[in-house]
């Protein structure tokens, strides 16, 4: 379990450094495979074993069934594609515009009636994951020779600018994404 903690830490750092990169609002590059299985391995790891909805309903995840649970690495590139949307619509204070992207996309993944809900609450973190990464809420430290990876539910996170034009392309990009998911199959 350990060598798992510090490979995972090891990757982490490098698709830090990926997405990093293609945090820039203007760029769309596609992630690495290897970038998207990282988060894909965060996202399961931090995957709770037990999670309630707001309506009362009890999911369970049976962390030793991960393949029942795993979703399409094609899906799992667009989910992260939708969360760094939401990660710059945070760092640019639009919190109307995250929440619109966030729910449109899990409701295009609802809608398609296909995923079990531990798929859906996977697919859930997934997004959490990317947009804590992005905004400087999730790092990795090194303790006693060894990586440890740290969510920063409570503290400050690391404050980045958003010039007006950046907003504005933000803005410009969710709404057409939100566009995109109304027209016609």
């Amino acid at each position: 379990m350990l060598k798992n903690i510090n490979k995972l830490g090891l990757c982490l750092v490098l698709a830090g450094g990926i997405l990093t990169q293609a945090a820039n609002v203007s760029e769309a590059k596609e992630l690495s495979e290897r970038s998207v299985q990282v988060l894909m391995n965060y996202a399961w790891a931090i995957l709770p074993n037990k999670f309630t909805t707001q309506n009362g309903k009890v999911i369970e995840v049976d962390k030793k069934k991960r393949d029942e649970v795993m979703i399409p690495i094609g899906l799992a590139r667009n989910i992260i594609q939708v969360a760094r949307l939401s990660a710059h619509a945070q760092i640019c204070e639009l919190p109307e515009e995250q929440t619109a992207n966030y729910r449109a996309m899990m409701k295009v993944e609802n809608d398609k009636k296909k995923w079990s809900d531990q798929q859906l609450l996977y697919i859930s973190q997934l997004h959490l994951f990317t947009v804590m990464w992005l905004t400087g809420n999730v790092k990795v430290t090194e303790k006693a020779g060894e990586k440890e990876v740290t969510v920063n539910e409570r503290g400050t996170p690391i404050k980045q600018s958003c010039t007006d034009v950046q907003k504005k392309q933000v803005k410009t990009q969710i709404d057409a994404y939100l566009k995109s998911l109304k027209k016609p199959s």
